[in-house]
């Protein structure tokens, strides 16, 4: 028999209503851009008033911010997780060349390339990308730097050596709005893993004959 008392509806700690907050506002950063961030569309995705999304973000400058870093550290995560799960630190990078030239990352090239034009602006943002820059150098040269004490690469200065890498993918990035394909050759692609054997001293072919994940 069906019971009579109303369904009440859960309360959420604030810190469970904040993330809501974020991700629903990471999710429209990667559909729309960050430009489509605002207190009352946030709260429309969310089915509540705007009034809820103020209190946690009174400032909307603080929620685009936050919007761009979760995305852009869920990617860092997808792409080159701190938790190899046993790989050497070849396979390792090898995995994250075959996963970064899909195009399931092509929303969130556009949102860096989004987030870079708009921290000219935003001192807000501007802080946070550049947390989000430090985080991918920062993992990446750690990577170079166990391959290197491995055995596995040969740099002298790891740290320049992530650098450079990153450097021609963000480049790369730069294509991902490209209509014209002629530009965009599936060989253009694999210029990063190009440039990281070039970088680590490894043979040509390394980290592209082995880029399948397991």
């Amino acid at each position: 028999m069906p019971s009579s008392t109303p369904n009440k509806r859960i309360r959420k700690s604030p810190a469970a209503r904040r993330a809501e907050i974020v991700a629903a506002a990471s999710s429209v950063a990667l559909s729309e851009g960050l430009e489509s961030i605002t207190l009352r569309r946030i709260a429309e995705e969310l089915d509540v008033r705007p009034g809820l999304i103020s209190h946690y973000f009174p400032a909307v400058e603080d929620l685009v911010a936050e919007a761009y870093g979760d995305a852009a550290a869920a990617e860092l995560d997808a792409l080159l997780p701190a938790d190899r799960a046993g790989a050497t630190p070849t396979r390792h990078l090898a995995r994250f060349f075959a996963r970064a030239a899909g195009a399931e990352f092509d929303d969130i090239s556009r949102l860096w390339l989004n987030a870079r034009h708009l921290s000219r602006y935003r001192p807000t943002l501007r802080d946070r990308v550049a947390v989000q820059e430090a985080a991918w150098r920062d993992r990446l040269e750690a990577l170079v730097r166990d391959g290197v004490e491995r055995g596995e690469f040969r740099a002298a200065d790891p740290l320049l050596a992530a650098i450079r890498i990153l450097v021609v993918l963000d480049g790369l990035g730069m294509l991902v709005n490209s209509a014209d394909t002629a530009v965009d050759p599936p060989e253009v692609r694999l210029m990063p893993a190009l440039t990281a054997e070039r970088e680590l001293g490894l043979p040509a072919g390394t980290l592209t004959a082995c880029a399948a994940p397991n």
